[in-house]
């Protein structure tokens, strides 16, 4: 294929939507390389919880290599901050390999924040703080960090009250000059690609991609976090399927009403990642949508931008343009 004048090929879309395999096979077909934008996948032992679906990184043609997966120690805390500059790094060490740069993931702050060029602040947990600002209603949270910080209200997920208070804590921290600063590295030309699908069959794709992962080994997943001395406390951080499963190893909930809130919690989950992609338009993000319920046609069609975009570039050299 002939070169491409993007820098960066971006898929994704919602939990369960099979932007893994799409972005698999499009590195395939193009000489490129994953990077995973996903706030969980970077933790050793998060396997199924977090959906890493490393076999299907195997293809008949070998593997495809990928980044920022199994990097970092679930008892330690990996931010936004961390990620902005261990992306960096994987992006120019695959450019500058002359290979194809391929985002998939479903954590849309990690994502907007590296397209986008965030200015990212190191906030360490302030736990006194934290107390204090849980104590008050989640209404008056949410109007401290508009007035505070209106920006980060904006990009904030203010419907859950423990991360609004984060957003919070931050826009304290910015507001008193303690918190450290680093800039996440922009691509000059990315390609955005959105997956969608009906929300009727997504929900069902995610039932069933539960049941499954609970079959595989979730349960025996979670009880081996905590046998390596991860608490209830860091299982609530490490996500829903933790701390769904992690409250059921506890005795505090039949396995019948785990799986039932854990469906619930990512069904909204997804519902609000879709939420979030369909915005970047809004935000300055330009984003192509494909059709999941078609893998090898979304593959063709993201692989007809890439090449309709290198003979735009190819026509444009050829006429000194």
């Amino acid at each position: 294929m002939p070169s491409a004048p993007f820098d960066l090929v971006v898929i994704c879309g919602p939990n369960a939507s099979g932007k893994t395999r799409l972005g698999v096979d499009l590195a395939g077909r193009c000489g490129g390389e994953i990077i995973s934008v996903d706030s969980r996948q970077v933790y050793r032992g998060l396997d199924l919880g977090s959906g890493k679906d490393l076999e299907e990184y195997e293809t008949p043609d070998g593997p495809i290599p990928y980044h920022l997966i199994d990097i970092a120690d679930p008892h330690e805390v990996y931010s936004l901050w961390h990620f902005v500059e261990d992306f960096s790094h994987a992006f120019a060490d695959i450019a500058r390999r002359g290979r194809l740069p391929v985002a998939v993931g479903g954590t849309g702050l990690y994502l907007e924040a590296v397209l986008q060029g965030y200015e990212v602040p190191e906030v360490p947990p302030d736990e006194p703080l934290r107390r204090e600002l849980m104590s008050r209603p989640h209404f008056e949270l949410e109007e401290q960090l508009k007035k505070l910080d209106p920006e980060r209200f904006r990009l904030a997920d203010t419907t859950s009250k423990k991360r609004t208070v984060r957003a919070l804590e931050i826009a304290l921290a910015r507001q008193a000059g303690t918190a450290r600063i680093r800039r996440a590295t922009a691509p000059g030309n990315p390609l955005v690609v959105g997956v969608r699908w009906d929300r009727a069959i997504l929900r069902q794709r995610i039932e069933r991609r539960l049941d499954q992962r609970l079959s595989e080994g979730l349960l025996e997943e979670v009880e081996r976090l905590m046998e390596a001395g991860i608490g209830l406390a860091r299982l609530e951080q490490l996500g829903m399927e933790y701390r769904h499963l992690g409250r059921h190893l506890a005795g505090q909930v039949s396995f019948e009403q785990m799986r039932a809130d854990l469906l619930q919690s990512i069904g909204k989950l997804a519902k609000r990642q879709d939420t979030w992609f369909r915005g970047m338009d809004r935000r300055g993000i330009p984003v192509h949508w494909v059709e999941g319920c078609d893998p090898l046609a979304a593959a063709d069609q993201i692989e007809g931008l890439i090449r309709s975009a290198a003979s735009g570039a190819a026509h444009g050299l050829e006429d000194g343009s």
